[in-house]
């Protein structure tokens, strides 16, 4: 079960601290900080739950195959995450930064579509719920403050490949479940 908790974990820890280091880089006033703290943590630990409970009637419907549409899911935000345009989305951080009505809402959701994910594989996963949302909101702190304290020291490159990591550990998340899956069936 702890090597599962944290192959779910970690990668999304990356995923934040690269999305924060990049804010960081753009040198926010400290309430902006708190902001992008309380943003980040809420939608973070919110979005597993929003996923599980969309989740849970979805795997009702699709019975059998559930688990490998989570896998699925799961395997293409890794992939899209390890993948995207990383130009377009500093761009799209600076706009969002502002942290002003629908901005605020659009930040978060840019942040926490991994944590959605994740909630769609939640009873894949077999963990407790409130364990896995606890550990993601106290990751999403500790790791939007390192981002934002160190972010400007960062090398660009550096902020990438954390990224690039975290989507590629959590395709492999997927893999390894659908090869455990695969093996049981």
């Amino acid at each position: 079960m702890v090597a599962k908790l944290l192959a779910l974990v970690l990668p999304l820890g990356l995923d934040t601290f690269a999305v924060a280091a990049a804010l960081g880089l753009l040198g926010l006033e400290v309430r902006d900080r708190v902001r992008v703290s309380a943003v980040f943590v809420a939608f973070e630990a919110g979005m597993p739950l929003v996923g599980l409970a969309i989740g849970a009637p979805l795997g009702s419907a699709l019975g059998a195959a559930a688990e490998y549409v989570a896998i699925a899911v799961l395997i293409a935000f890794g992939a899209y995450t390890a993948w995207r345009d990383d130009e377009e989305e500093v761009e799209e951080l600076r706009e969002l930064s502002a942290l002003r009505g629908s901005r605020t809402l659009l930040l978060g959701l840019s942040i926490s579509l991994d944590e959605l994910a994740i909630g769609f594989t939640l009873g894949l996963l077999r963990l407790p719920i409130v364990l896995v949302v606890v550990l993601i909101g106290v990751q999403a702190l500790i790791v939007t403050q390192a981002g934002l304290r160190i972010g400007a020291r960062l090398s660009e490159r550096l902020r990438e490949g954390a990224e690039r990591l975290a989507g590629v550990a959590l395709a492999t998340l997927g893999i390894v479940l659908l090869v455990e899956r695969l093996l049981a069936g």
